[in-house]
């Protein structure tokens, strides 16, 4: 690794760059991120890898989560603050349900680009440039505004600043006292999962109230009034991440300060491509998105390149196969990793597999679509004996009407109320809350089974 540097990978096929024409000014923006102060720290993403070993070997879950695509217009402290309480509520229902630790790894702060599956969009005989996110260009449909403007980057920057501002205040600060978890309630949190949820929430109080018995409280316990909570997006705008990179001064390694983890997606994970080539680089940990079209044995020569010492913690595996192809695909690629010794966390992506058109013309996503797809990935590594050890959502703290079904019962018709999403529909709070629900027995069932293989094939 001694001949790479940042920039590596412009001497690789990138695909999903958008093509801006004022190089210069390009240039010169790109310049002032790199003077800029770093967004998260080398020895933060250091302590996430720590975090995510222990999941890789069953001792841990992770929960990853947030925004399809953050946007300029949703950017507010209280959009902030109700993400932050429900992956709180998502967090509390998994460990007190599964009794493991859970890392709280967000889609946030930073995750604006998506990859578009058409370079244009046609709108009444007019075509124009795909909206690629608030980063890059405007979801207004002129000609304008979807042209790639190089001064959305600083405001995108300023925006994950502020907001990763609020995040740590919220974590560190005492928002996050387990004392105070009747304040992380949303009013529009209702019917069951309302209900399962204060049954939680009663379990945690009599543990507090036990705990103080024995003079164990917040006050004396930093564990009980903080939690750590971590960034992460798609390492899709490669000039960025580039321009993000920094040589940590402790150890002499370089990592992608823009955020602690980053992914590379289903359609830019080429061997030979450039989002590969950088990511090889950088010391932070690594998600890999793996679908129908993923080659088992390309995604095992994928983590021997991305991850040559097959360090634990290091890569994650993001399943995102759709409910009707788990059962098929997901084996084999189970079975290809454990052939060849990889050290990897599978992840749950319910999600992007499961996008359909509902009849009235909304992109949804079906909930009992998102709820067996999960369940089939915990059977097929119930199966393998291995461990299910995420989950990767995409979520908003908001009272949206995206996805249909649920406790809610959001039908077609409902769509329109509260579709408020810039790109692909997300689950709500009352939805991602009632996931938590759904898989936080099947996470402990795994959790035991994989541990008593692991056991028996040592």
């Amino acid at each position: 690794m001694t001949n790479w540097k940042p920039n590596s990978w412009k001497g690789k096929p990138s695909k999903h760059l958008p093509e801006y024409k004022d190089q210069d000014k390009l240039n010169n923006v790109l310049n002032e991120l790199s003077n800029f102060p770093p967004l998260v720290f080398a020895g933060e993403s250091r302590s996430l890898k720590e975090h995510l070993a222990k999941v890789s070997q069953g001792k841990a879950f992770l929960l990853q989560g947030g925004d399809c695509a953050e946007s300029f217009a949703e950017f507010h402290p209280n959009n902030i603050r109700d993400f932050f309480k429900l992956f709180l509520q998502m967090s509390l229902v998994l460990t007190v349900s599964s009794g493991l630790p859970i890392v709280k790894l967000g889609r946030i702060a930073g995750q604006f680009s998506k990859p578009r599956s058409a370079p244009t969009e046609n709108k009444d005989g007019v075509e124009l440039p795909s909206y690629l996110g608030d980063n890059i260009n405007s979801m207004a449909f002129d000609a304008k505004g979807r042209e790639p403007d190089p001064e959305r980057l600083l405001k995108a920057y300023s925006q994950s600043a502020s907001t990763l501002n609020l995040l740590r205040a919220f974590s560190q600060g005492g928002f996050a006292d387990l004392n105070k978890v009747h304040l992380w309630n949303m009013s529009f949190v209702k019917d069951k999962a309302k209900e399962k949820y204060q049954e939680i929430e009663q379990k945690v109080s009599d543990a507090l109230d036990f705990m103080n018995a024995c003079g164990i409280t917040s006050e004396n316990n930093r564990r009980l009034r903080t939690v750590n909570l971590f960034t992460s997006h798609e390492a899709l705008l490669l000039p960025v991440e580039e321009a993000m990179t920094r040589i940590d001064s402790t150890t002499g390694e370089y990592h992608d300060t823009s955020a602690h983890f980053l992914w590379i997606g289903d359609r830019t994970r080429q061997l030979d491509g450039g989002h590969v080539e950088f990511c090889k680089g950088i010391k932070n940990p690594l998600g890999i998105k793996c679908g129908p079209t993923s080659d088992p044995e390309e995604i095992v020569k994928l983590t021997e390149v991305l991850n040559p010492d097959n360090e634990a913690g290091r890569i994650t595996l993001i399943a995102r196969f759709g409910h009707d192809k788990v059962q098929k695909f997901l084996p084999k690629l189970i079975q290809a990793i454990k052939k060849a010794g990889r050290n990897v966390i599978w992840s749950c992506d319910p999600m992007h597999g499961n996008t359909v058109k509902a009849s009235t013309g909304f992109k949804t996503r079906p909930f009992e679509n998102v709820i067996s797809e999960t369940k089939s990935f915990f059977e097929v590594h119930q199966s393998e004996g291995t461990f299910a050890g995420g989950l990767h959502i995409e979520m908003t703290g908001q009272d949206v009407t995206e996805c249909i079904g649920g406790a809610q019962n959001i039908t077609d018709k409902d769509l329109s109320d509260r579709y408020h999403t810039h790109c692909d529909p997300r689950l709500n709070a009352s939805q991602a809350l009632e996931l938590a629900f759904l898989i936080s027995g099947e996470i402990k069932k795994n959790s035991n089974f994989s541990k008593t293989s692991i056991k028996a094939a040592s």
